[in-house]
């Protein structure tokens, strides 16, 4: 699974939902001629990320490339059942990227636009976030 080496702050604090505010940044595709973009906010976690990649790797066999653009470097943790109330917070469970409306997640290069796409869509299903496809 993805996760940060090191990290200034083992936990972070639960910030907020981001309602109303669009990505300004991540928000084109850059390296690939095709993109995946989200089109709501929410949080995807490492594990949804890997098995979005892993349906991208296996449609591209070795003719093309893929772009993860995100990284999930946001931690959350959770305390283990039946634990009594207070007793501080919990340790760090895994990693979510806070996806903005508008974020392009993968890029994808080197295949045919019908398998592009079909590929992309397969992999925005694996994903909790809703996206389209887009083209450079």
């Amino acid at each position: 699974m993805l996760a940060p080496r090191k990290v200034k702050h083992r936990k972070w604090h639960k910030v907020a939902g981001a309602s109303g505010t669009k990505a300004t940044r991540l928000t084109e595709v850059v390296f690939g001629d095709y993109g995946l973009k989200s089109t709501e906010a929410k949080w995807v976690t490492a594990r949804q990320i890997e098995a979005a990649r892993r349906v991208l790797v296996r449609y591209i066999r070795k003719g093309g490339q893929v772009w993860t653009r995100i990284f999930p470097d946001k931690p959350v943790t959770s305390k283990g059942s039946e634990v009594p109330m207070g007793k501080g917070k919990g340790a760090v469970d895994h990693y979510v990227f806070a996806v903005l409306p508008g974020h392009v997640l993968f890029e994808i290069f080197g295949i045919p636009e019908s398998q592009a796409k079909e590929a992309l869509i397969m992999a925005g299903h694996k994903l909790s976030v809703k996206t389209r496809v887009i083209k450079k």
